[in-house]
């Protein structure tokens, strides 16, 4: 896979607002992580936008800083404006390339199932990234599920099943169901179904039941 690349400039906290570099075309950024301080910066807006459509927030970015220093970083979150949707900030975290770390890593699903094309079943994506463990040279961008072996709606694909490049373990429930198919719904044979209504389920139904023959005379007998 390419290397990533981005460039980012310094910038002192107290000499510019954020909303001022947001109106030069930049967004406002920290970098921190493995043994350094955190450095407040910024990189431009269009670079980092294009970027981030390639590495999502699981691949390795070399942010190259004004000092001549390249970092290896993850982009580790966004903020986004509440109307817009715009990117207003950005978290960097360094890792150590011999350090191995904790990543989730997106699923990417291909191929056709039978059960979906020839059944005209459902495909249901019950999870769509996991967790691994491995080295940040390891890291994959995402993890391709072949959903072709749900034949039947009797199959499942379960996290165990996932083929892991080298050096990348799964750290979630290896029995964690990731996709399987629900079969079509017979929409007429529901509808033909009878329908029972269980009259002493209704709230006040009880309440409202007329008195046994006799009570009410015994009621006014007590009375007298």
């Amino acid at each position: 896979m390419e290397k990533l690349q981005l460039q980012a400039k310094a910038r002192e906290v107290q000499a510019a607002t954020a909303n001022n570099v947001r109106g030069q075309g930049s967004i406002p950024a920290v970098l921190y992580g493995h043994n350094i301080p955190n450095v407040h910066v910024t990189v431009a807006q269009g670079e980092f936008e294009k970027l981030f459509r390639k590495a999502g927030e699981s691949t390795i970015v070399e942010l190259k800083t004004d000092d001549g220093k390249t970092h290896n970083v993850l982009i580790q979150a966004i903020q986004k404006h509440y109307l817009t949707g715009t990117i207003t900030h950005v978290d960097f975290y360094e890792v150590s390339m011999t350090e191995k770390l904790t990543a989730t890593v997106p699923l990417e699903f291909v191929g056709e199932s039978d059960a979906v094309k020839i059944l005209g079943g459902t495909l249901l994506k019950v999870i769509d990234e996991i967790e691994v463990e491995c080295l940040p040279g390891d890291l994959p961008h995402s993890l391709e599920i072949d959903i072709s072996v749900l034949k039947t709606f009797d199959d499942s694909i379960l996290v165990k099943d996932i083929k892991l490049p080298k050096g990348v373990v799964v750290t979630s429930d290896p029995e964690e169901t990731v996709a399987n198919t629900q079969a079509p719904r017979d929409i007429e044979a529901e509808l033909a179904e009878p329908v029972v209504e269980d009259i002493s389920a209704v709230e006040g139904a009880a309440e409202d039941k007329p008195a046994e023959e006799g009570a009410e005379n015994k009621d006014a007998e007590k009375k007298e």
